[in-house]
Parts: structure tokens; sequence; C-alpha cells
């Protein structure tokens, strides 16, 4: 065994300095790697945490299970809503609904590929018995049933999306009071009376229209030298006939709930069905049509 000399002495050894010299570099080397390491992983960990539950507040929509495995991202929902389904149907429409309104983005889990999610929640709806109104075979599809309609996006590669929205009954938070019907009775000629609600091709009143028509009672019974058109309008959907006929007997139902319910003189009224002739609005759009589909009051 060969005792290398200490202190100053060391340096008479042959080859020793190089020696020394290499040692010290290593472990120089060694030493810095364990730092830029031990830093590292902590710092990697921070940047990109692995997300082990689902975002705060949200939770899995009752009508679709979650794939095994998935954790929930990110959540909307919102108690009145509208979104618009696209390229539904062999026409590739789009179709605005509103309604109840749900929103989930899942993380898939690893090692399951976007093909495999979506044809597990595509089989899912299929076996549930939901009508395919877009079905692209890349991970987007739109399904509907009832007043429920949900589209899926599975083309992100780690996630997918749901849209969820429960089609609710239009309803009118908003009516013009007496007063500003009357501005538009001697304004314009005529008005538009929102809130006088039916249900599709039907003539009776629904019962959410009382708001409205005690507007309109209490306008005319306080003016009882007006005399006013109850005049029913329809969009252009379906056939002519058929559309002057709703419209009129829509017009005529108004004119007996304002006479026998609300006190209005008869000899004020007279109901009239202008169906299709006086649209407001283009009928190409479900927009449009809903404002084509109204009761106006005509100053005779």
């Amino acid at each position: 065994m060969v005792i290398l000399p200490a202190g100053k002495f060391w340096k008479q050894v042959p080859g020793f300095k190089k020696l020394h010299e290499e040692r010290t570099m290593k472990a120089r080397r060694t030493l810095l790697l364990s730092l830029v390491v031990s830093l590292a992983v902590p710092f990697a960990a921070h940047i990109c945490p692995a997300q082990t539950k689902d975002a705060a507040g949200c939770k899995d929509s009752p009508l679709v299970a979650r794939y095994p495995g998935s954790i929930i991202e990110e959540c909307d929902d919102k108690a009145d809503n509208s979104y618009t389904f696209t390229d539904l149907g062999d026409k590739h429409e789009d179709k605005p609904i509103e309604g109840e309104y749900h929103y989930v983005e899942y993380d898939e889990p690893d090692g399951v590929s976007p093909a495999q999610v979506n044809r597990n929640l595509v089989t899912a709806f299929k076996t549930a018995g939901y009508t395919f109104l877009k079905n692209n075979g890349n991970g987007q599809f739109t399904v509907h049933m009832g007043k429920t309609w949900i589209e899926g996006d599975v083309t992100n590669g780690n996630n997918y999306k749901l849209h969820i929205v429960i089609e609710t009954a239009l309803t009118q938070a908003v009516v013009a009071n007496a007063a500003a019907l009357s501005t538009g009775i001697n304004g314009a000629g005529h008005v538009v009376v929102n809130g006088i609600l039916f249900d599709t091709a039907k003539a009776d009143v629904k019962p959410e229209s009382d708001p409205a028509l005690q507007e309109v009672a209490k306008l005319l019974k306080g003016n009882p030298a007006l005399k006013v058109y109850v005049v029913g309008h329809t969009d252009n959907v379906g056939g002519l006939a058929a559309n002057i006929d709703l419209s009129r007997r829509r017009a005529a139902a108004v004119v007996l709930l304002l006479t026998a319910k609300y006190g209005v003189s008869a000899a004020q009224l007279q109901s009239y069905g202008d169906g299709p002739y006086a649209p407001v609005a283009s009928n190409d759009s479900d927009d449009g049509r809903a404002l084509n589909r109204r009761v106006e009051l005509v100053k005779q």
C-alpha cells in the first residue's frame, strides 16, 4: 500500500497532482448535478402538479357518467342560458337552445386514447335511446332526447368536453305596462303585446300571459273610447291556410279572455288573423320566426 505524503510534500509524488485535480473536478460536477436535480424536481412539480381531484364546486351531470378515471378540470352551470349546437342534420344547421345549461370538461386518464373515450360515450348515448343529430366519427357529436340536448367534443387528445342544455319554455320576463302600450298605439297606431304566449300550433292562451293581459285591460278600461283590433300573427312554417286559421283563433282567444276574465267592453275589441302576411323579421332564422309569432293591438 502506498501512503501519500501530507501537506506540501504531495506535489513531489509523480502523477499525483493530475489525479488529484481530476478527482476534484469530478466531485464538483457531481455536486452541481445533485443541486440541479434537487432544485428541478420540486420546481417541476410546482409548475405541473398532477390533478388528482375534481375542480372545486364541480360535479358530474346526472345525465352522463364520466369515463372511469377521468377528473373534472372545469365546469360551468347556469339556470338560464343559450347555447348554439352547430352543424346539425343533413342540412348542417345551427340551432340555439335556451334553458338550464351545464358545461363539464374532463381530464382523461393516462393511457386512454380519445377514440376509446369517444366510442364509450357514443355507445352509451345510443344505448340510452338518444337521437344523434351530429356524429362526425372524429370525436364530435350532438344528441337529443325530449328537451335535453348534449354536445360532446373528444378531439383535444387529453380531455373531453360536454355541453348540456335542458330546454325550458319561453317566459316573458319584461311586459310593457299600460302607459307604454298607450304610447305605441298613439304614436304608431299599433303595438306588439309581448308576453301573450301559446303552445306550438295551439290557440289556448297560456296562464303565463296573465301579466300582459292585465296591462292590456288596464289600457282599455282606462280609455273607454279606445277601440282596437287584436291581431294574431304567425311565422311562415306550415301551410298558409293553417297559419291564417291559427292566427284568427289566437286573436279570438285573447279577445274572449279580455272580455270574460278581465272585464273589458266587447265594443272596444275586434279580433283578426293576419297569419304570416306581416312579418317584422326574416323567417329564415329561429329568432326571426319567434318575433313574427306575436299579438298586436291596432287602433281602429
